[in-house]
């Protein structure tokens, strides 16, 4: 099989969907029957030949428009104009969009995937006018489309109440972590991220990101419920890189630490590199996500890979996720979060019995699945008529 990669995403490897384009790609190439991968790329660097870590080699086709656009004009001519004409170009016999932006018009097999659709369920990410106009194009280019993947069940369900397509269409596919996420036991390796993070003692972890629909809010004031409540000694550990101004978008944590008096209480360690992640989940007490809306929720899986105990809000997709390997709170309720977290940070062993059913949800999933499964929602595309 010859397949067509939309690569918008490549390098753009701090994102969830340079992500997923990489690891699919790097599972795809270690196939013994895999399929030959031509990813398209914009740019006006010539084709050429790159082989990547499985030894195996795949065609890059860079595509660029005839004039000169601005970035979201140029983003939109590559996706609705330029991939579809080079997938026919190079003959491919299914081309894949591994995120919501497949073309409208193609005469390709297309399998695109959709992570999830909070641009048509949440009112305050559907942006401005234009915003609006591409999340339309895109989810007509979706009711389109030869195939659909998503991400859970969950999301499924958003897929075919809002779009309106036939189940038949539709695959869910569990995303997966890398496999660097395990419980890190090195006392060297976690003084060191001890170190670079100004940890102290027992902390309680988030990790992720800071628009309105993580909830931050609601974990700050959990946590200082806690606080007020609770002899507890942890602190309140925020990963990940601040908004660099507060808005209703993008609710900046320090003002809200401010108001409730938790200068001490919590530490803000701001961007925190891929490599550094495992030690940071392992050595911490519990991690907290308490998100309102998650197509999957790569952090959680990730926490309970490294034997993180871990709490998660019963929205979603998260409970689907996490199974029996992490508690479950109302996403709303203060005084439940808060009751959640002493409860595991004043019992050890049920935090020990939770990291190990953590560990055993987290088995449930790997990118060798994931890939196979790709694989064949592709070879089914490629048969239909």
């Amino acid at each position: 099989m010859r397949l067509g990669i939309n690569g918008f995403f490549w390098n753009r490897e701090s994102t969830g969907s340079g992500q997923y384009t990489r690891s699919l790609v790097n599972g795809l190439l270690t196939l013994s029957e895999g399929p030959e991968c031509v990813l398209f790329r914009p740019g006006r660097t010539e084709p050429n030949q790159n082989t990547l870590a499985s030894g195996r080699r795949m065609q890059e086709v860079c595509l660029a428009p005839p004039i000169s656009l601005t970035e979201n004009l140029s983003k939109l001519w590559f996706e609705q104009i330029s991939f579809p004409r080079a997938c026919i170009d190079q003959e491919v016999d299914v081309a894949h969009v591994p995120y919501f932006a497949s073309p409208l018009r193609t005469r390709s097999k297309t399998v695109v995937t959709i992570h999830d659709l909070i641009p048509l369920i949440l009112p305050a990410y559907r942006g401005s006018i234009p915003v609006r106009l591409y999340a339309r194009l895109v989810a007509a280019g979706a009711k389109r489309a030869t195939a659909i993947i998503t991400d859970s069940v969950s999301s499924e369900h958003d897929i075919l109440d809002l779009l309106n397509v036939s189940p038949a269409r539709v695959h869910v596919v569990y995303l997966a972590v890398s496999e660097m996420f395990k419980p890190v036991r090195d006392t060297q390796r976690l003084s060191m991220i001890r170190q670079k993070y100004h940890l102290g003692g027992e902390y309680v972890l988030y990790l992720g990101g800071f628009d309105q629909r993580k909830n931050l809010e609601i974990l700050l004031l959990a946590f200082a419920t806690l606080a007020k409540h609770s002899s507890t000694e942890a602190k309140l550990v925020i990963a990940g890189r601040l908004p660099a101004q507060n808005s209703a978008f993008f609710p900046d944590p320090r003002p809200v630490v401010e108001r409730l008096g938790l200068r001490d209480k919590v530490i803000l360690a701001g961007w925190v590199p891929e490599e550094d992640k495992p030690a940071l989940y392992s050595d911490a007490a519990l991690f907290v996500f308490p998100s309102l809306y998650e197509g999957f929720g790569l952090p959680p899986l990730e926490a309970m890979s490294c034997g993180t105990p871990v709490i998660v809000s019963n929205c979603s997709s998260l409970p689907e996720i996490v199974g029996e390997g992490a508690v479950l709170v109302d996403a709303h309720d203060v005084d439940g979060l808060a009751g959640a977290m002493a409860e595991l940070l004043e019992d050890e062993n049920r935090r020990k019995e939770l990291a190990a059913k953590g560990l055993k949800q987290a088995q449930l999933f790997s990118w060798q699945k994931t890939v196979r499964q790709t694989m064949e929602v592709y070879e089914s595309a490629a048969a239909r008529r």
